[in-house]
């Protein structure tokens, strides 16, 4: 895996990130710590999910 590739991936899977954990935070009644750790976490997951997935089917 080259410089760029691996920038590509670390920046697909940060969107994902991003976009998942500000779902989660609008879906949220309540903010408090543990919400955000684990809400932090379930989008980490998601996101290395969704980019895993998306890497299979398109086969990159």
């Amino acid at each position: 895996m080259n410089r760029r590739t691996a920038l590509l991936a670390t920046a697909e899977v940060l969107a994902w990130w991003v976009g998942l954990a500000l779902l989660w935070l609008v879906l949220i009644s309540t903010v408090d710590t543990l919400e955000r750790v684990v809400g932090t976490a379930a989008a980490g997951a998601g996101a290395l999910a969704a980019a895993a997935a998306r890497r299979a089917v398109t086969g990159r």
